[in-house]
């Protein structure tokens, strides 16, 4: 499940990613061969491409305890609770009166 999560480390490999790509798309450039070395060019795109989108929508992927916490939050929210009338009052300390 490692394409599921998005760490710190995942996440420096991308800009590093990006930054290698602008570097080669400069060298390129430099030596006049920027457009015939398309396939090159491609390829290191569709790279980060790829990598982009996982960081795209890295929010939905869960965790299975982020999951689960959001399953507990979701069924607190959906549930409809109905309370009970009591005669207890703030200043009654020993609860209800039963008789």
């Amino acid at each position: 499940m490692a394409d599921e999560t998005y760490g710190e480390a995942r996440r420096r490999n991308l800009e590093q990613m990006l930054r290698t790509l602008a570097e080669r798309i400069r060298q390129l450039d430099a030596a006049g061969v920027l457009l015939t070395r398309a396939n090159e060019l491609m390829e290191l795109i569709g790279d980060v491409r790829t990598e982009l989108f996982h960081y795209e929508v890295r929010a939905t992927y869960d965790t299975p305890e982020v999951a689960e916490n959001r399953r507990i939050v979701a069924d607190a929210q959906n549930e409809d609770r109905q309370w009970e009338r009591t005669e207890w009052k703030p200043d009654d300390e020993d609860g209800p009166k039963k008789w």
